[in-house]
């Protein structure tokens, strides 16, 4: 027993817990609860897996109140509360009778249900145990409310108040963001130790004040690992990695050995970074130091190889985890997948993940927003509510409404509005500003308005997104004007900012207005001499455009070349447009973008052997044409559209709508535009290809299916065309509709025969 009793203190990881129940399997004493509760203590400070630990248990047929009380501890360690309850139920079950130590441990894991157990140890006479007493103080202080913690805590005698029960007090004052009353408490304490102090240093750097949290960390008498940690912490999460760092390497001279979390944050700071070489050096610390890598740690490090685009780095630090995987570590191995592109492999992760939680949802949902898989993120959207197990979170619907924006699907984006309301879902200011862009990428600029007019406040997003609604729009006025109240309030403009405003002047050909603007800038970035270029090419300035581009100080890149290309179309300026053409070639070869729009300006001067030869570049060169389609929103679906597209259930009565639409603009005067075709064939064909773009068969469509005078959107992912220009305005006319069409570049509002752009994209 002596010789147990030596290998037991000497326990310093998961392998000697082995050796040690080994030893103790070994003398046929794993039934007896005195060694049970010792090996559970011993992985509830080794973090051993809870499986292991749940078998210790059950190795013992009946547990008394020290082994149930070690289980409590252990998955109240992990922070597993619903586990800590059953355990309880369980040990009740039993017929065990709990003693005062297991309270202090059953109200700090149950949540507002320790409110109950409060109730209970009053009526058990437990009430004014020291221990019972400030678990109840924390438990008010953190879940509220804190006049019920203030309440116990002022009805504990002075002199029998614990620096325990001041500490609670305020830690719980800067969790209600009291600060003044944290403040005077930490004043008015007879005694404070290195809690006190930390708490302090936790609160300012929870309410970003740094060089205060800073203050009281120098000011320590002593300092703790914790203490660190918190100021560590403190620079981490506030965006401060390089400070992160640096502390760290205080840390380290003062002889301060790290413990996981030090490690978790030092790594945290440094995928912040997200800096392969910095990452390189802490790992090799992290050897040299022969630092024992637990699971958090492990996948601090996983997140920061997926952050650093080491994602084969990431995947090997997953695999080697095992059964030690949480939540949180198939969350970061999913997020690193997204990160890269890889939805296939999130996917699969996804579906084998054993325990899903609104992190996950959220990491899949934005992830196919974020790499341009919009549809997929609503239905997973879908899917997710379908479940019922979990409520989405304002993370969820940022993405979800992004993502209805970025399809132009307002039947799907008010949809959701309404699920918001229906399901109380609070919005914070980001919430809001996804709700102007949703509105303002669907053609609905009066709702993107009003959802900005109702924001008690407004941040410089707020201002930039409906600018540039406001510029997609081609409302060139209202954008300048807003950016002046945008200023009036307060909030500076930024390089965003500029861009939306110059982006609306450019649209709406408000040359001075925009030369104005350009010069407010103090610092024009390259975008601003793009946007410059594009607003000069459009109204027919090329001359001052190339200008603006060689005196730029610095290199243009291809977003000023593509303004000077998108210009020689408008104007037919074939040798600009072959310069602009040449250079985007050599910055963007595999953009097939440049060689169409070439392309289109020979074709315009009827140049057929240069438009051969561009086609025969893009073949030599592997660039494939990007396939133009439309879309429409019906019944909650979107109805995708190619040119000459028959694929779709309705498309006998789309194109004979098509052919009666064509038979009643031709007695209105409409002739086809047939410059856009890139082919040398007979003028007959060149009609029939320009008459069935995707826009057009579209447009029919929702014709078909939608109430007579509703509003017909169409999405398409290209420039429409001079020809289904044309065309919709003529419809709109012949068919009594407003038609909304969100093309690449714009939105064209066609009404009673005119377009919002007045001819000018």
């Amino acid at each position: 027993m002596l010789e147990l009793g030596s290998i037991a203190s000497r326990v310093g990881n998961f392998n000697h817990l082995r050796q040690l129940h080994a030893q103790i399997i070994h003398n046929s004493l794993h039934h007896h609860n005195y060694w049970v509760a010792l090996l559970i203590n011993h992985c509830t400070r080794l973090r051993a897996p809870p499986h292991y630990t749940h078998l210790l248990f059950n190795s013992t047929l009946n547990p008394n109140v020290f082994v149930f009380t070690s289980m409590l501890r252990f998955y109240s360690h992990l922070q597993d509360h619903a586990k800590v309850v059953l355990m309880y139920e369980q040990m009740q079950g039993c017929g065990v009778r709990p003693d005062a130590f297991v309270y202090p441990i059953l109200i700090k894991s149950a949540g507002t249900g320790g409110i109950g157990f409060h109730a209970h140890v009053l009526k058990l006479g437990h009430g004014s145990d020291a221990f019972v007493r400030n678990a109840v103080i924390d438990m008010y202080a953190r879940l509220g409310p804190i006049g019920h913690a203030r309440k116990v805590f002022d009805e504990i005698p002075d002199y029998e108040r614990k620096v325990a029960d001041w500490n609670a007090m305020v830690s719980g004052y800067w969790k209600w963001e009291s600060e003044g009353q944290a403040q005077w408490l930490f004043d008015v304490m007879p005694e404070r130790n290195v809690i006190t102090w930390t708490a302090m240093v936790t609160g300012y750097a929870k309410v970003k004040d740094l060089e205060a949290a800073r203050r009281y960390f120098d000011c320590m008498p002593e300092r703790s690992v914790v203490s660190w940690n918190a100021m560590l912490s403190g620079y981490a999460q506030n965006g401060l990695a390089e400070e992160a760092l640096r502390l760290f390497d205080e840390m380290v001279n003062a002889g301060i050995e790290p413990d996981e979390t030090t490690w978790v944050t030092v790594i945290s700071a440094c995928s912040s970074r997200g800096d392969p070489c910095l990452a390189a050096s802490l790992v090799r610390t992290l050897h040299q130091k022969r630092i024992q890598l637990n699971c958090f740690v492990r996948t601090a490090l996983l997140d920061m190889y997926a952050k650093c685009g080491s994602i084969g780095a990431a995947r090997r630090i997953f695999d080697e985890l095992g059964a030690y995987r949480n939540s949180v570590t198939w969350n970061a191995m999913i997020s690193a997948y997204m990160r890269v592109g890889d939805l296939d492999s999130a996917r699969k992760l996804f579906n084998t993940m054993p325990g899903r939680n609104v992190v996950t949802w959220n990491s899949m949902i934005a992830g196919y927003a974020q790499n341009g898989q919009s549809a997929m993120a609503i239905e997973l959207f879908k899917e997710m509510i379908t479940a019922k197990k979990l409520t989405p979170d304002e993370v969820t619907m940022v993405s979800v409404i992004s993502a209805c924006g970025h399809l132009g699907a307002l039947e799907l984006g008010n949809w959701v509005v309404r699920f918001l309301t229906e399901n109380q879902i609070k919005l914070s200011i980001s919430g809001h500003n996804a709700m102007i862009f949703m509105y303002s990428r669907c053609g609905s600029m009066e709702d993107a308005k009003r959802v900005f007019q109702e924001m008690a406040t407004r941040d410089v997003v707020s201002y930039n997104t409906l600018i540039s609604g406001f510029a997609a729009h081609g409302h060139g006025v209202e954008a300048i004007n807003l950016m002046s109240t945008m200023k009036e309030g307060g909030i500076e403009p930024d390089r965003v900012t500029f861009i939306g405003v110059l982006t609306a002047c450019s649209h709406a050909g408000l040359l001075e207005e925009g030369r104005k603007v350009f010069e407010s800038i103090k610092d024009p970035a390259i975008d601003h001499y793009a946007c410059m270029v594009d607003l000069l090419g459009r109204v027919g300035e090329l001359e001052d455009a190339k200008r603006t581009m060689e005196r730029m100080p610095m290199e243009p890149h291809a977003g000023v070349y593509g303004s000077l290309l998108n210009a020689s179309r408008i104007h037919k300026q074939v040798e600009l447009g072959e310069l602009a053409a040449n250079k985007l070639f050599e910055l963007e070869p595999d953009n097939s973008g440049n060689f169409i729009l070439l392309s289109n300006i020979y074709a315009s001067a009827g140049r057929w052997k240069d438009v051969e030869r561009i086609r025969e570049a893009m073949k030599k060169g592997g660039v494939k044409k990007t396939t133009g389609w439309s879309w429409v929103e019906y019944g909650g679906k979107l109805h995708k559209f190619i040119v000459a597209d028959r694929s779709h259930e309705r498309s006998d009565d789309i194109y004979q709508l098509l052919i009666e639409l064509r038979k009643k603009m031709r007695e209105a005067g409409y002739i086809a535009d047939k410059s856009c075709v890139l082919r040398d064939v007979e003028e007959e064909e060149k009609e029939e290809i320009v008459g069935t773009h995707s826009e057009k068969l579209a447009i029919c469509y929702a014709l078909l299916v939608s109430e007579a005078g509703a509003v017909i959107r169409v999405v398409k992912n290209l420039r429409v065309c001079w020809d289904c220009h044309t065309a919709i305005k003529m419809i709109s006319k012949l068919e009594g509709r407003v038609i909304i069409v969100r093309d690449n570049n714009r939105f064209h509002c066609f009404n009673d025969g005119l377009c919002s752009c007045k001819d000018y994209w």
